[in-house]
C-alpha cells in the first residue's frame, strides 16, 4: 500500500514522498532496510579485516585509531597499512556489484556478468601485455588493465550493435569475445619468462594484498563519477526490463540509456580489475543475492553495490583467517564459492525452463 506524504507530515508508513516542487520519491521500505543492514555488515566486516593480521586489534582499538584516538603505532598500522586494503575491497566490491546488476538488467539474463561476457578477460589481456612485453610496473599494469577492459567493451558494443544493443545478441557476442580473450591470455602466458609468468599468475588470481593509497584514490574517483551516473538511470533501467517498446512508450530514450549505463559499468569493471585483479563471480552473485533479499524484481542497484562490498571484504577476511598460515588470495575463495553458486543458478534456471 502506498501512502502519499505531504511536506511536514513525515510518517514512517510512507511509500511515496512528494515535495512542493513536484518531486516524488518512491520508498521501498524492505529495500531500504536491506540496504542499511548490508551497509552495516560491510562496515563491520571492514573493521574486522583491519583488526586482523600479525598484530591483531580489537574493534574498539580499530575505531579509536580511525578517529585519531589510538597510539602512534596503532594509528600507523590502521591508517597507513590496513585501511587502504579495506577501502579498495569495499570500492572494488561495489563496482563489481553494480556493474553486474547493469549487465544482468540489460541482457535480461541472470548469467550476464563481466566474468561471463569477456570484460574481465579483456582487462587481463591488457595487463598481461604490459607485463610480458613492457615489463611494466604496478601503475602501468593497472593502466594496461583499464585500456584492455575499455577496448573490449568498445569491440563488444560495435559487434553487438544492430539498430541498438539487445540482450540476446549482446550476451552471445560477449561469450564469444570471452573465449577469444581467454585464448589470448594463454598465448601471452606462453610468451612470458618464469618471473613474468609468476607475476602474471599472481595478478590474474585477484588479490587485495599490498594495496595502498595509490590504488584507493583513482578507484574512488571512478566510483564517484560512475556510481551516481548509474543510480540516476535506475528508473529508466527498471523500465527497460519491461521491454524496449514499453520503455519507449513511457518516454525512455532506450538506446541512449543502455549505452550510457553500459559504458559506466565497463569503466567500473576496468577500474576495479586494475585495482585488485580479475576477482571472479562477485559481479555475478551480488545482484542475485541482493534481489533475493529485497524480494524486488527491479534492478536493485544500490543493494547490489552494498552486497558486492560485503562479499568481497568478508571473503578477504575469511581467506586470511580460515586457512592458517596459508593465506589465500581473495580471488581463489570467491572463485570456489562463486563456482558453486553458478552451478546452483544453472540448475535453478534449468528447472524453471529458462535455459
Amino acid at each position: 500500500m502506498r501512502t502519499t506524504v505531504k511536506p511536514g507530515q513525515g510518517t514512517e508508513q510512507a511509500g511515496v514522498l512528494r515535495t512542493r516542487g513536484g518531486l516524488s520519491l518512491r520508498l521501498d521500505r524492505r529495500g531500504l532496510v536491506v540496504g542499511l543492514v548490508l551497509l552495516a555488515l560491510a562496515l563491520a566486516a571492514g573493521v574486522a579485516l583491519i583488526g586482523s593480521g600479525d598484530y591483531p586489534l580489537t574493534p574498539a582499538e580499530v575505531i579509536a585509531a580511525l578517529t585519531g584516538g589510538g597510539d602512534a603505532g596503532q594509528t600507523f598500522i590502521v591508517q597507513d597499512l590496513r585501511l587502504p586494503r579495506v577501502l579498495v575491497g569495499l570500492l572494488v566490491g561495489a563496482a563489481f556489484g553494480i556493474a553486474g546488476a547493469v549487465f544482468q538488467t540489460v541482457s535480461r539474463n541472470p548469467l550476464g556478468s563481466p566474468d561471463v561476457l569477456g570484460f574481465a578477460q579483456g582487462s587481463s589481456v591488457g595487463a598481461l601485455v604490459a607485463i610480458v612485453y613492457f615489463q611494466a610496473g604496478t601503475v602501468a599494469v593497472a593502466a594496461g588493465a583499464v585500456v584492455g577492459g575499455l577496448a573490449t567493451g568498445l569491440a563488444i558494443f560495435l559487434l553487438a550493435w544492430q539498430r541498438g544493443i539487445h540482450g540476446y545478441r549482446f550476451v552471445l557476442v560477449g561469450i564469444g569475445a570471452s573465449a577469444m580473450l581467454y585464448a589470448m591470455v594463454l598465448y601471452l602466458m606462453t610468451k612470458a619468462n618464469i618471473v613474468e609468468a609468476t607475476r602474471a599468475t599472481t595478478w590474474m588470481t585477484g588479490s587485495l594484498n599490498g594495496r595502498d593509497w595509490d590504488q584507493v584514490w583513482p578507484l574512488a574517483a571512478v566510483c564517484a563519477v560512475c556510481l551516481p551516473l548509474v543510480l540516476l538511470n535506475g528508473r529508466a533501467l527498471r523500465m527497460l526490463e519491461m521491454g524496449d517498446d514499453a520503455a519507449y512508450a513511457l518516454g525512455v530514450r532506450v538506446d541512449r540509456v543502455r549505452v550510457l549505463v553500459l559504458l559506466a559499468a565497463v569503466v567500473l569493471v576496468a577500474a576495479a580489475t586494475a585495482a585488485a585483479g580479475p576477482i571472479s563471480f562477485v559481479a555475478l552473485t551480488a545482484p542475485q543475492l541482493a534481489r533475493r533479499l529485497t524480494r524486488s524484481p527491479g534492478t536493485n542497484l544500490l543493494p547490489a553495490a552494498l552486497m558486492g562490498s560485503l562479499l568481497l571484504v568478508a571473503a578477504d577476511w575469511a581467506s586470511q583467517r580460515l586457512f592458517g598460515a596459508d593465506q589465500l588470495p581473495v580471488g581463489v575463495l570467491t572463485g570456489v564459492l562463486g563456482g558453486g553458486y553458478l552451478l546452483w543458478l544453472l540448475a535453478t534456471e534449468r528447472k524453471a525452463g529458462r535455459v
